[in-house]
């Protein structure tokens, strides 16, 4: 069966937005096991701020996956890449920075793939993450530059605070009434 030109093109960004959402996937385990490190390194603050990242990214793996879902495809579950663990504080910020940037960069290529295959949805959604992107950049950019200036000092204004996040979700089990 020859496929449409339409159905050629909606291929073409069902295929960027898999690989999006595969990116997503990996920054959620990366972040998630920041997360943990930093809060078992008692630096509480910074570990409820990379977990509520991980949330955004959480979001945006949904959000992919609805879209692609939308166009007939299936989401992909497979991550872009390897976790990298047993971090120093003093790389993680840096290294975040860098995957938000990259991610960036990713991202409005894949936007213009979504353009010139005349998808607007699916480029305003990248246009929308990229922006959210942007934020995290920012603020993993932020912490690392401090971590660079100001080192132990700023590090010890942060050792010890809480890693609250706010009060739990409920989830599943719980909003039916279950534990």
């Amino acid at each position: 069966m020859v496929k449409s030109a339409r159905d050629q093109r909606k291929k073409k960004v069902i295929e960027v937005l898999n690989k999006a959402r595969s990116m997503e996937l990996q920054a959620i385990h990366q972040y998630m096991n920041q997360h943990y490190n930093l809060d078992d390194m008692d630096y509480g603050d910074l570990a409820a701020k990379v977990k509520l990242i991980a949330i955004d990214e959480m979001r945006h793996a949904e959000m992919f996956a609805e879209r692609i879902k939308e166009l007939g495809g299936e989401p992909t579950t497979e991550p872009a890449g390897k976790v990298e663990k047993g971090q120093k504080i003093e790389v993680v910020f840096s290294f975040d920075a860098g995957l938000e940037d990259d991610t960036m960069d990713v991202y409005n290529q894949f936007l213009l793939v979504c353009r010139e295959n005349g998808d607007s949805t699916s480029m305003k959604l990248f246009e929308t993450i990229v922006d959210e992107e942007q934020i995290h950049f920012n603020y993993f950019d932020n912490v690392s530059e401090h971590i660079k200036t100001l080192g132990a000092a700023y590090l010890a204004q942060i050792a010890g605070t809480p890693a609250d996040t706010g009060p739990p979700s409920k989830g599943f089990v719980a909003g039916q009434g279950g534990q």
